[in-house]
Parts: structure tokens; sequence; C-alpha cells
């Protein structure tokens, strides 16, 4: 049928997508709007399938906080320019509010959004970790986010027992830089560590070291190992002749999260 370019031009504007998508998909859907949305939708989504191998490490970071709830949302792209982009970035606080407000599971109510963006944007979106705190009763919670070209690229989110706002604002200033994957070294798988004791035994004999010594060697650099990985172990970023743990003092780390771009 027909179609006049008064319907193709409100349709692109609705889709983002191009006149002549526009204009064919009102032709294949006899002039239904709705239906013809649902075509480009198709095709869309028929055009990502085939970009589904590129690289997407870019994209956006979005935080919402009210303690005592706090969500992350990682919204993945091709390319910096869409990542910037206002649509993209707001879809991702809108993603990050809603599961603030719900849960983790929400980012499904969404679902049409997303597929939306891939047509508008045309590039291979998607969402990365998603992740969600709910503070106990009288605990403090804090953040950070590291923002580059007007979009966050590095969210901390850390929840604190007898800590202040600043404290727990600080750690996680040092966490974001630090990157540590551990709170404390019990918390770290044993077979990571096997396997690296057993890098360590081994480098250290090809150093020629005596035999006998080489556990007590061996224990000392696992020692350094730890304070890569683990937080609480770490050189504090403001004062590396003291560690997390005598920063906090009394206070202590309940819990903390990371999510980067990259």
């Amino acid at each position: 049928m027909a179609v006049n370019a008064k319907d193709v031009q409100a349709l692109r504007q609705a889709t983002g997508a191009g006149m002549m998508d526009c204009k064919k998909a009102l032709e294949e859907a006899n002039g239904d709007v709705e239906a013809a949305k649902t075509w480009l939708r198709e095709k869309g989504l028929a055009a990502s399938a085939k970009r589904s191998d590129r690289d997407n490490n870019q994209g956006v970071v979005a935080l919402s906080i009210d303690c005592p709830l706090a969500a992350i949302v990682k919204l993945k792209c091709e390319t910096d320019f869409v990542a910037s982009s206002e649509s993209f970035v707001a879809e991702a606080q809108t993603l990050a509010d809603l599961v603030r407000a719900k849960n983790e599971a929400a980012v499904s109510e969404r679902t049409k959004e997303l597929d939306d963006l891939k047509i508008l944007l045309k590039e291979k979106i998607e969402l990365g970790e998603v992740v969600r705190f709910e503070a106990a009763a009288g605990n403090i919670m804090d953040s950070y986010m590291h923002v580059q070209g007007g979009r966050g690229v590095n969210v901390v989110v850390v929840e604190m027992k007898g800590a202040t706002e600043e404290l727990a604002h600080d750690i996680a200033v040092h966490i974001a830089f630090a990157r540590p994957k551990y709170l404390t070294r019990d918390e770290v798988p044993a077979d990571i560590v096997a396997a690296e004791r057993a890098t360590l035994e081994t480098a250290t004999r090809n150093e020629g070291k005596p035999e006998a010594a080489i556990g007590k060697i061996v224990d000392g650099k696992l020692n350094g190992f730890f304070k890569d990985l683990c937080l609480l172990e770490q050189p504090y970023a403001k004062d590396d002749k003291q560690s997390v743990k005598q920063i906090i003092g009394s206070a202590s780390i309940v819990r903390f999260a990371q999510v980067e771009i990259g």
C-alpha cells in the first residue's frame, strides 16, 4: 500500500531508523504504526546479530544510591561516541534506578527499550554487570564514580559498619584506583592460592635459593600477593605507610563492589 511522508517521518522520529526503512516497514505493515515498529525492531535485531562478534568494550557504568539501597549497572557498546550519547547514558541510569528500586532481575523490564536502542544507535549493545546492595540497619554506605567524557567508567560502592560517611567515601576512592579483588585473604579461593604458591616455588628454585629456605621465601612472596588482591591488606592510597585495615581502625568493611569499563 502507499504510505504518506508524514507517517514515514513520524515513524522515523519514534524509532531512529532510516527513512527508506520506515517507508518499507509501513508498507509491510499495511500502515499499522505499531506493527511497523515491530518490523523495524525485528530487522534491527537481525542486524545486531551480525554484529555479535564485534568487541563492545566501551560503555557506561551507572550508579543509583540512596542508603540503604544502591545499584550499579554496566551498559556496553562498541564506541566511546555512542557511550557518551545522551540516550545511551540515560538508559543506563534508568536501569540502575530500576534495579535499586526493585532487584537485579528488573532489568528484564527494559528489554524492548534496549532493543530499540540497538536500532537507534546501530551498535552491539548489551548489559554487563548488575549489582545491588541493601545495607544492614545502622551501616554506612558510600560510593565513588570516576567520570570520563561525561560518563561513569569506574564505580565503587562500599558498605561499612561503625564508620563515618567521610571514611566510607575515602575507602571507595581507594578501591577505585587500587582495584582489590577480595576483602580479606580468607576470601581468596584455595585453588588460586595453590597455583600462585606453585609458581612462586618454581621461580624461587630457579633463582638458586637453598631448598630449606624456599618455604619461608615463598611465604614472604605470598604476603605481597595478598597485598595486591585483598583490600584490608593493601597500602592505603593516601598514606602508603599504613594498610587499609589500620586506617579504618575500629570500623569494619562489610562488602564492596567495583564495576569498570574495559
